[in-house]
């Protein structure tokens, strides 16, 4: 049975707000998130409340325990190195499919997300930069017109955990957003084995910095 629309929208919002508080350590590895009085802080009953956490359980944010309640996950580098390698193969793929149906306008748009990570870099913004980052390489999943991987990659949350990656650590903003450069422009000659291979490779080098620079203290995520 499909929720109502404004119930939905709750549930999103409700959703955001706990992702939020994780992002910047309001939240922190361990603690309870209590349904009650999430319910109560956000003036709505218990429900829109509890789909949310199914939903952060979903993405490995948030473990729910009987007779427990809720807690915040915790990073390990076991995890990070199972998930890595998932999202390489599935952007590999994803390059592939994309780069014979690049259209001018995607091309625009990639090239616009760049040059946002680029200003995002220099203005020393690395939480804007990653959401360029993420959009990047939504843009070319989404055009590789695949419900099916867009659905595996969403799943794994990359925006979430790549977004907290790179917050917790001191790392290179403006080689982070250069990284995407080779991929870009195997994506113009629009060469399917090009650009699948630039994205596998872009994936593994990143993986290798998490895995590098990974904090047991770290929040848990899908990615």
């Amino acid at each position: 049975m499909d929720l109502p629309i404004g119930r939905t929208v709750l549930r999103e919002e409700i959703k955001n707000r706990i992702v939020e508080r994780i992002l910047n350590g309001s939240y922190s590895p361990g603690m309870r998130i209590i349904e009650s009085q999430l319910a109560k802080e956000f003036g709505t009953s218990q429900a829109p409340v509890r789909e949310a956490l199914r939903d952060l359980e979903g993405m490995r944010l948030i473990e729910s325990q009987p007779h427990k309640g809720a807690r915040v996950l915790a990073l390990t580098p076991e995890r990070l190195a199972m998930v890595y390698p998932v999202r390489a193969s599935l952007e590999e793929l994803a390059g592939r499919e994309a780069a014979p149906r690049m259209t001018d306008s995607v091309i625009v748009a990639l090239e616009a997300e760049v040059e946002a990570m680029l200003a995002a870099a220099q203005a020393g913004d690395p939480r804007a930069q990653m959401q360029h980052d993420t959009r990047f390489h939504e843009i070319i999943v989404e055009t590789a017109a695949n419900e099916v991987l867009l659905d595996l990659w969403h799943s794994l949350r990359v925006e979430t955990g790549t977004l907290i990656s790179v917050i917790k650590s001191d790392w290179d903003l403006h080689m982070i957003a250069q990284m995407h450069k080779p991929v870009l422009t195997a994506l113009r000659l629009r060469d399917p084995n090009l650009a699948g291979g630039e994205m596998r490779s872009h994936i593994e080098f990143f993986g290798s910095l998490v895995l590098r620079h990974s904090d047991p203290a770290l929040p848990l995520t899908g990615t």
